[in-house]
């Protein structure tokens, strides 16, 4: 098995992390939802004051091998507040390419968020799953995560566009 390395994308990832996006919203059947773009990535994660944070596996090379190293899976998180239980950490996205699966890249990504959660004074770390992603949720359930649909029965609303543009009377 190739040595991975997980660690906090630079803006130069920005190519990586949007064909990386791409590739998630087509597995999760919703490639007709991905409107942003490399400059917007770039604009919103690298300035000074970030909406979002990411962190990139990477496959190293061999020793001798003239590539460099392949970025192949990504997390991208930020902070929200719970007026119950404080600093929270979210992990808006998680994605390893197919060909990387099984090797535990994953679970690095999600255990290096654990440690920024704990770092920054996190007392939750969430995140959300479709309902058909039984591989996703096992995972998350092995390394401890409860199921909040289970257990207390939250669901969650967005809104978009136009009924942002009517709710703000805009």
């Amino acid at each position: 098995m190739a040595s991975v390395r997980i660690r906090e994308a630079k803006e130069g990832d920005c190519g990586d992390i949007l064909r990386l996006i791409r590739e998630l919203a087509e597995f999760e059947k919703l490639s007709d939802q991905v409107k942003i773009s490399e400059e917007a990535l770039r604009a919103d994660g690298f300035g000074d004051n970030p909406f979002y944070h990411c962190l990139v596996a990477e496959i190293l090379p061999a020793p001798g091998k003239l590539l460099g190293p392949c970025v192949v899976g990504y997390g991208i998180y930020y902070f929200i507040y719970s007026t119950w239980k404080g600093r929270t950490i979210y992990l808006e996205d998680v994605y390893v390419m197919p060909e990387y699966r099984g090797q535990g890249i994953g679970s690095k990504i999600i255990k290096k968020v654990a440690e920024v959660a704990l770092d920054k004074g996190c007392s939750q770390f969430r995140l959300a799953v479709l309902d058909w992603n039984q591989r996703a949720m096992d995972l998350y359930k092995a390394l401890g995560a409860q199921d909040l649909t289970e257990a207390e029965g939250w669901h969650f609303f967005c809104f978009q566009g136009e009924a942002t543009r009517k709710l703000a009377g805009k």
